[in-house]
């Protein structure tokens, strides 16, 4: 900015009365600020943040302490202003650059405000406050530079904390250290970390050290209480006086200044660190971004430890994990593997190792092929890839091959099971391997004694049919005999209903050994009345028990139907001796016939206790479905009664079933359809 030069101006001027720049500066201070504002928005262009009060802050201090130093002296120039001014700048993300370029603008407006107005400064005036803006550039660029320094030099330092991967508090105290020795009106630092709902001083430094450590505040009370709770900075011009502060220490200690600052990592609230002066009851700006810079670094580590200890505590969760899980493969009596998409071994334990022929690490990272030799590779990778490619499980896939631990045959059973992740993504293919072996031994061992006995049971079945005619025969000549007494006719009745029962356990002995040996029981269908072969067979059996009341009953008028006449009374037979047997004494066993469309029922109900319960699932089983005499029953049978009439229902398509109760007795029903069904059909 230079003076007019007197050449130029005209005698008139030269008489004129000139204005002194601070009445100038205070006459024109709102016009200069809104020229001032345009061109710095016409300069910034398109970085012109959303907010634009920001763009006047202190300029209307600094223009009024312009016009006191021009006028007054430099003396008189507010240095607080332009520092602040500068420190607000930064904040906002300019650098030193734009806030010089700042000043010079304001040098412009100034001077083309004086030609636009047509008036001239008093002497010396307009020197005076070049110089003074000069004086504020200058200034603002070292305060600039002497806080970047300070900031950086105590960063450098701070890093220098952390070379030796100091533990939490001692790299917290580090830093806070640092931070004391940079601004000296700090005489105590801490941080408070966040603990569940409490903030509790975790790393102290300087004034009451010890005192505070260890101290609680809730969040939301106190001073810092609330600033975690709303996660913004807070001050206290005298903490010794102030009630909000409640961390008594530090208002015995007689402090002034208290200015805290929330620990975050993005927007998480990881505590509070606070700095107190005894001599200053405000910070000052450079003292301020100086704690600011400390903060934000405590943060990062924080927030990194924090991780580094989640890392550290899931390595050993899943070092522990793998341990289980290894004694636990090694301790399995059974085989155990796991194979990835390539079928490559990644675990696998001693037991099924030893089955494969092969040691645990030969197996680890090698294929099912260079591993399972023989013809027992192609099965096994056939049901290992139907579980990659389908992602459902193989279950009790059979295994036969020569067992190369015990020698000769061998056989186990395999699962193989997919394997994923929690969230879904298939890692590979889960394989559980159990030698059965012995149990196919034992299984042939007792398939070949059952087989024995039930060929046993058939010739002996057999061989006992022809002497028992014999007796049966004798016994019905004797019945004929006129003069028998009394005595020897009850002996022929009793013998008669021995070779009866005798006759019924031999033809259930012959049918249980032709339905497990030969293929099932035979039957020649055939058209037959259901009613004249139900009272066939009980007038028959009324001659064995003739002191035991045996009714029919018929509901319907059609009970035609095409079924093996022979099978047809045995089943009925079998029912009503069994009725008889658990039936009461002297209470009738009543047969019931109901003509329905599809099927003629058949029911045989007799009073007395009903079946346990324990043995209505085997009921119909062979050898288990009579009752034991110690459990009351009268009489003592193979248990094939039961199973027989299943069998010959089954083979004429229909049903049987029991019920049994205290008062309803027990009844036995049994569905016969008139005509064979389709094949397929399921009975109900």
């Amino acid at each position: 900015m230079q003076e007019p030069d007197s050449h130029s101006v005209d005698e008139h001027a030269r008489s004129e009365p000139r204005l002194s720049g601070a009445e100038f500066l205070r006459a024109n201070h709102d016009v200069l600020l809104t020229d001032w504002q345009q061109a710095v928005l016409e300069h910034l262009g398109h970085k012109v943040p959303a907010r634009q009060p920001w763009l006047i802050d202190h300029l209307p201090e600094l223009l009024s302490s312009l016009a006191d130093a021009v006028e007054h002296g430099p003396e008189a120039l507010d240095e607080r202003l332009e520092m602040v001014h500068t420190v607000a700048r930064l904040d906002e993300g300019f650098d030193l650059g734009e806030v010089a370029h700042e000043y010079a603008l304001l040098r412009r407006c100034i001077l083309h405000r004086l030609e636009t107005q047509g008036q001239w400064l008093r002497s010396g005036d307009l020197t005076r406050m070049e110089v003074m803006l000069d004086r504020l550039v200058t200034r603002t660029m070292t305060f600039f530079w002497e806080m970047k320094q300070r900031i950086l030099q105590t960063l450098d330092r701070m890093a220098e904390a952390t070379l030796d991967d100091p533990d939490m508090e001692t790299l917290l105290e580090r830093l806070l250290t640092r931070l004391m020795e940079a601004a000296l009106t700090v005489n105590t630092a801490a941080v408070m970390m966040l603990e569940g709902d409490e903030l509790v001083v975790r790393a102290a430094v300087g004034l009451v050290t010890d005192e505070v450590k260890g101290l609680r505040v809730s969040v939301g009370q106190g001073v810092s209480g609330l600033a975690a709770l709303e996660r913004r900075p807070f001050f206290v011009r005298s903490a010794s006086t102030d009630p909000r502060v409640l961390l008594e220490p530090l208002r015995r200690a007689g402090l002034r200044a208290l200015y805290g600052l929330p620990l975050m990592d993005g927007e998480r609230l990881l505590g509070m660190a606070y700095m107190g002066s005894r001599t200053a009851f405000a910070f000052s700006d450079s003292d301020v971004r100086l704690f600011h810079a400390v903060t934000e670094r405590a943060s990062g580590h924080i927030a990194q430890a924090e991780l580094h200890a989640r890392e550290h505590a899931a390595r050993k969760e899943a070092e522990r994990s793998l341990a289980l899980l290894d004694s636990m493969l090694e301790a399995a009596p059974v085989g155990i593997a796991f194979q990835d998409h390539e079928l490559r071994y990644l675990r696998i334990n001693s037991t099924l190792a030893r089955i494969n022929g092969h040691s645990v690490e030969e197996h680890r990272g090698r294929t099912l092929h260079e591993m399972v030799s023989g013809g027992v590779a192609g099965p096994v990778e056939q049901s290992l890839r139907q579980v990659l490619e389908t992602g459902r499980p193989v279950r009790d896939a059979l295994i036969e091959a020569p067992d190369p631990v015990h020698g000769g045959p061998g056989a186990w059973r395999a699962d193989y099971f997919p394997v994923r992740t929690p969230g879904g993504v298939l890692l590979g293919v889960g394989v559980t391997v159990v030698d059965i072996a012995d149990h196919k031994r034992a299984e042939a061992a007792l398939q070949q004694a059952i087989d024995f006995r039930e060929e046993l049971i058939a010739v002996l079945g057999h061989d006992l049919r022809n002497p028992l005619h014999a007796v049966n025969a004798s016994a019905f000549m004797l019945g004929k005999v006129p003069d028998l007494d009394t005595t020897a006719r009850r002996s022929v009745d009793r013998i008669r209903k021995a070779t009866a029962r005798m006759t019924r356990m031999i033809n259930d002995i012959l049918d249980f050994a032709r339905s497990r040996l030969g293929g099932g029981i035979p039957v020649t269908r055939q058209r037959v009345n259901m009613v004249e072969l139900c009272q066939g067979v009980l007038d028959e059996l009324q001659v064995v028990y003739p002191e035991r009341p045996l009714t029919l009953e018929v509901s319907g008028d059609d009970l035609w139907g095409e079924w093996d006449p022979d099978r047809v009374t045995q089943v009925l037979g079998n029912l009503v001796v069994n009725a008889l047997q658990h039936a009461r004494n002297d209470t009738p066993v009543l047969t019931t016939l109901t003509a329905e469309v599809t099927d003629v029922v058949m029911r045989v109900c007799n009073e007395g206790d009903p079946i346990p319960e324990e043995l209505l699932p085997h009921l119909f089983d062979p050898f288990k479905g009579s009752r034991q005499p110690e459990q009351g029953n009268k009489h003592r049978s193979l248990g094939l009664g039961l199973y027989i009439v299943s069998e010959i229902v089954q083979v004429h398509q229909g049903s049987v079933r029991v019920e049994t109760g205290p008062e309803q007795g027990t009844i036995f029903t049994v569905r016969w359809p008139r005509v064979p069904p389709p094949r397929g059909y399921l009975p109900p």
